[in-house]
This record gives structure tokens, C-alpha cells and sequence, in this order.
């Protein structure tokens, strides 16, 4: 028996990257969403290490550690409120971080080690070429790709525009 008054959450996902500091200045505009939205918004991060920003790959695989965890995103907002530090410091950072959010920072230690999360990096890197992401963030929701690496201007406007098109035809 379904329940039709619980239509499916919108999707929005965001390929990003844990070194970028327009990620980071894209938070507002997620937190905005998710408040405006709430649960009829599914806000999913999808990884898009870019090769000049030298620690990029391993903050995605300490950020697919932390989800394992249970803590996905307080971990990638603590990440990206310190774009910097990662730059200057790299791995240790991202051990730090999970240590100060209770998370078993010895795991990501290991998971960064032995790669255990390269094939869901990989698959997300792959993914977003393929439809012709080239930075970040860019945002995909309704099938409409919205590139942030350029300009984040306007960008809220118009995915609460797709997002409000899409629950209405969703009744």
C-alpha cells in the first residue's frame, strides 16, 4: 500500500570538493534550501576532486568515511569551513576534524590508507564528467545542470525555481 501524500523528495545533488572555497560558500545556499525545503528536498553531495587543489581526493574518501560513520555532513561542513587549513595541512586536517566530531578518527586514518572509498569517489568523478561538470560546485536538480564555479549569483533563485516546479507537478 503506498501513501500518496508522501510524494518523493526532490533531488538536488552538488558535485563539489572539499578544497574549493565556492563549496564553501555554497553552504548558505544549502542551508537556505534545506530550510525553506525541509524534507521535500534531498540535498546529495557528489565528489568532484579537482587536480589543483592537491588534497581534494583525500578529504572525498574522509568525507565517504565520516557518512560510513554516521556523520556525513557536520563532517563535510567542518572540512569546507576550513578550505584552507586543508590546503596548508592536508590529511592531518582531515584526521583532526573527525577526532573533534567524536568520529573514530583511527578509521579514517585506515580508510585513507587502504582506499576503501576510491570506487564511490571515482564513480561520482566519472558520473559528473559525463554530463559535463568541469568545476564546482555545479548542481544538478531536474536534470538541469547549474555550473556555481563561475558565479554563485542567482544560482538559489533558480534552483528554487526548478524545485518549485518540480513538487508542484509532483501534486
Amino acid at each position: 500500500m503506498s501513501d500518496s501524500s508522501s510524494a518523493a523528495p526532490v533531488v538536488l545533488d552538488i558535485w563539489c570538493e572539499l578544497e574549493c572555497p565556492d563549496c564553501h560558500h555554497a553552504l548558505t545556499d544549502v542551508h537556505a534550501l534545506r530550510a525553506r525545503y525541509g524534507d521535500r528536498i534531498e540535498v546529495r553531495l557528489r565528489h568532484f576532486p579537482l587536480e589543483k587543489h592537491r588534497h581534494a581526493y583525500a578529504a572525498a574518501q574522509a568525507a565517504e568515511e565520516a557518512v560510513a560513520q554516521g556523520g556525513g555532513w557536520p563532517y563535510i561542513e567542518a572540512v569546507l569551513a576550513r578550505t584552507a587549513d586543508l590546503s596548508a595541512t592536508g590529511e592531518k586536517l582531515l584526521i583532526e576534524v573527525a577526532r573533534e566530531l567524536g568520529l573514530e578518527a583511527e578509521e579514517f586514518d585506515t580508510a585513507l590508507i587502504d582506499g576503501r572509498h576510491t570506487l564511490i569517489v571515482d564513480a561520482d568523478q566519472a558520473e559528473g564528467k559525463a554530463i559535463g561538470v568541469t568545476g564546482t560546485p555545479t548542481y544538478v536538480i531536474g536534470g538541469e545542470r547549474l555550473d556555481g564555479g563561475k558565479s554563485q549569483e542567482g544560482l538559489r533563485e533558480r534552483i528554487e525555481e526548478i524545485a518549485d516546479r518540480l513538487l508542484a507537478e509532483q501534486g
